[in-house]
């Protein structure tokens, strides 16, 4: 009994520890490696169209997504650690270590505390990882994407606001573009003269597209007078904008694109202009969210790795890896559409998938004897 109680409180960092510790991380740089590389593999073949239509140089694809490819290792951490638990749990299993280990009075709950330790610090480096590497490289990826294979002239520097384009004899800057309404607000065109100077501007409050054109309700020009003074008249102005939506939403920057710091201060900014800020404080919420991801992947893998016996059966393991990813990305996606649509608020959209599968982790991970 006493040999028993001695095994029940073992400090972290024990044999038992390291061993369990050792195996999952072995497992979780296979998987990890495994994942990032199907999903690249399916990121080729769905973009593959529109490659081989560019003509671009195979040296330019493999920078594109070489450059990519932090963002979605981001995307796969969480799943590359679900299938480790599950994998290194059941084999332990098959080998009936877990019964002499639970034959010994350690909990199931102790057997897995080394693996939560372990993605509470992968969630972590995961956080730390999308806020330095990730937008970098994404930024440069798209920039790949969309000037050397796309052959689109890159128009801002903040993605769908302070959009600056040059027009004929004119210079147009946009406070925002919205590209679920496809509208834009706040438009300013500066009219020039032949020698740059500035003729006359026009403000327009708001655009929309429609019948393949922007088209305003109500616009103010500002005439440049020979004596310095403005004359000002109210009309309804033609916007010289030749660009669709389409090239407007490939020239945008995502939020992969922006630090978790940078999106916050973008959405200050564009507070402070009356712009609609409900999509990006969904982005900036879950890019608090998915970190956790790991974690969660530990708490819902143990009892089907222990209580279901998973006896370290790959493909087993890959296919409930698989359901489980399934439901919580079609969750995630579902929620996500509803914040940006403004039909819950950015908090519920971003936090209820990862509610839901804790509660029902921690359910089945503290019911396991």
């Amino acid at each position: 009994m006493t040999e028993r109680a001695r095994h029940r409180t073992m400090p972290l960092g024990s044999i038992l520890d390291r061993y369990i510790s050792a195996g999952f991380l072995r497992v979780f740089a296979i998987s990890l490696a495994v994942i990032t590389g199907l999903y690249l593999t399916a990121d080729f073949f769905e973009r593959i169209g529109s490659l081989l239509e560019s003509g671009a140089p195979v040296l330019t694809v493999l920078r594109y997504f070489l450059f990519k490819a932090p963002l979605l290792i981001s995307r796969v951490v969480g799943f590359a650690t679900l299938f480790s638990t599950l994998f290194c749990l059941g084999l332990l299993a098959r080998t009936q270590e877990i019964t002499a280990i639970r034959s010994s009075g350690v909990s199931v709950q102790r057997i897995a505390l080394p693996l939560l330790v372990l993605s509470l610090l992968i969630s972590g480096l995961t956080f730390f990882w999308n806020e330095t590497l990730v937008p970098i490289f994404s930024r440069n990826a798209q920039q790949i994407y969309r000037t050397e294979i796309k052959q689109k002239q890159q128009l801002s520097l903040f993605g769908t606001r302070n959009i600056w384009i040059r027009g004929d004899a004119s210079f147009i800057n946009i406070d925002n573009f919205d590209p679920r309404t496809n509208s834009l607000q706040g438009v300013t065109v500066f009219k020039l003269n032949r020698d740059f100077s500035l003729h006359s501007l026009i403000e327009i409050p708001s655009a929309q597209w429609r019948e393949r054109n922007w088209h305003t309700d109500a616009a103010i020009e500002w005439e440049l007078q020979e004596d310095g003074k403005l004359n000002r008249t109210q009309s309804v102005a033609n916007i010289p904008i030749t660009e669709t939506p389409e090239d407007l939403k490939l020239l945008a920057r995502d939020a992969e694109e922006f630090s978790y710091f940078d999106l916050e201060k973008q959405i200050s900014d564009m507070k402070t202009k009356g712009i609609d800020t409900t999509a990006p404080e969904v982005d900036l919420q879950i890019k608090l969210a998915i970190p956790l991801v790991s974690f969660l992947m530990v708490l819902l893998a143990t009892p089907f790795a222990i209580k279901r016996q998973m006896s370290g059966n790959i493909s087993l393991s890959f296919g409930v890896t698989m359901a489980i990813a399934f439901g919580y990305w079609v969750l995630t996606a579902f929620c996500t559409s509803l914040g940006h649509g403004g039909a819950l608020p950015a908090l519920p959209a971003a936090w209820i998938p990862n509610i839901i599968f804790s509660m029902i982790g921690i359910y089945f991970f503290t019911s396991e004897e």
